[in-house]
């Protein structure tokens, strides 16, 4: 089986606190799971993280924007 790789990957973003932000990344085959994390911690939906998937892109929101989110 091929590997799954990135096509696009992250890229850094800059926004405002309090504000919202998302992080897009695109994969070599569609409809593969993604866990996001920050540092080694998976992160979960919540009302600050939402996940979205269409295909090969995959998105992290992140609401809310703190400095410790960076």
């Amino acid at each position: 089986e091929i590997p799954v790789l990135f096509k696009q990957e992250l890229q850094n973003e800059e926004v405002k606190e309090g504000k919202q932000v998302k992080l897009t990344c695109q994969l070599s085959k569609p409809d593969t799971p993604v866990k996001w994390m920050k540092g080694d911690t998976i992160l979960h939906a919540s009302e600050k993280y939402e996940f979205k998937q269409h295909g090969t892109v995959a998105e992290l929101i992140i609401r809310d924007v703190k400095s410790i989110d960076s």
